[in-house]
């Protein structure tokens, strides 16, 4: 293996994109990426008989069309690589116990996208193993209920408040040369603004965000200029605004910036609040818009970073502040 880490990056030459699958909920289908979409679900419950099954239907259904779009089955697949939202990972676990095959789960919050694309890129790239699935889902009612109050409750929601996407991806990586590879990946570190609110998780990551872009910008002596557009994963309004004040601090004055959470809803004609949130967030707005833009040519190289709020409810009841991750991961074409 030729790469190896500047910094907390790395350079990647050998691992490609494949195919991906997303699903969908009914407030992502009526957004403004909703026809992009492998398939949208009517309901929370996507047909059974649970909000916790209908994450793991999503999910499901995104692996199902990624595999096929590859033309590839399970037993294809060297490992799968999942993160969600829900205590212990279940929705990746209880999926995977139907899949005879190698599976890690991994928590990064909101970051999972990111997290778990450039960990299967890193296993590629070091000649490990061929093929990697990564695994990411949230669901707007199962996340509510474990980390804020049942959306039954109908507790009115602060300004501040981001809207959890409801949806599921599933991305093939592999060695074998396609039209779009991972570029670079930057591993983030564990910031803590001491930020203590459920309700306010965009302006607590911004800073997790900023340390990741200039950790990446830094150890690849790169900028904004170096990428078509630079995406953070579901910093939503506030976060994404407190994040340009940030960087304007440092006289930087991004045109190519912009947030998933800002992308994934009409936040203006949506009752989403400050925009989304979720592991779905980055996924479903990195692999439609942005991957459909890659594969087209219109764009050549983006910059992804998803950003994460490891929050614990036990810890907040604690009074214990809110620490933060951003790992980021570049998409190019292949010339």
């Amino acid at each position: 293996m030729s790469s190896h880490f500047l910094g907390n990056s790395c350079l990647i030459e050998n691992v490609y994109i494949a195919s991906a699958g997303l699903t969908a909920g009914m407030v992502e289908a009526q957004g403004p990426l909703g026809q992009k979409f492998d398939k949208t679900y009517e309901d929370h419950y996507c047909g059974e008989d649970s909000f916790e099954k209908g994450e793991r239907k999503m999910l499901q259904d995104a692996l199902n069309f990624c595999l096929q779009k590859a033309k590839k089955k399970d037993k294809d697949i060297d490992l799968y690589i999942g993160s969600d939202l829900l205590n212990q990972n279940v929705t990746v676990s209880y999926l995977m116990r139907n899949i005879a095959r190698p599976a890690f789960n991994v928590y990064g919050a909101c970051s999972g996208f990111a997290l778990s694309n450039a960990l299967a890129a890193l296993l590629i790239e070091g000649q490990c193993i061929d093929n990697v699935v990564t695994l990411v889902s949230s669901h707007n009612a199962t996340a509510e209920r474990q980390y804020r109050f049942p959306v039954e409750y109908g507790i009115q929601k602060k300004d501040t408040t981001t809207f959890t996407a409801t949806g599921a991806v599933a991305t093939l990586l592999t060695n074998k040369p396609t039209n779009i590879k991972v570029e670079s990946i930057t591993l983030g570190r564990i910031i803590d603004y001491k930020q203590n609110d459920p309700n306010d998780m965009g302006r607590a990551m911004a800073p997790a965000a900023y340390d990741t872009l200039m950790t990446h910008f830094h150890d690849l002596n790169r900028g904004f200029d170096d990428y078509d557009q630079v995406v953070t994963g579901d910093l939503s309004q506030y976060g994404h605004e407190l994040l340009k004040e940030m960087l304007a601090q440092k006289k930087i004055y991004p045109k190519n910036y912009d947030d998933c959470g800002c992308l994934l809803y009409d936040i203006h004609n949506q009752d989403v609040f400050q925009g989304g949130s979720g592991c779905a967030c980055s996924a479903l707005v990195s692999m439609s818009y942005f991957y459909e833009k890659l594969l087209n040519k219109e764009m050549k190289r983006v910059l992804i970073v998803s950003t994460g709020a490891l929050l614990s409810p036990m810890m907040t009841f604690q009074k214990e502040t809110i620490p933060c991750v951003a790992h980021a991961i570049s998409l190019e074409v292949v010339e």
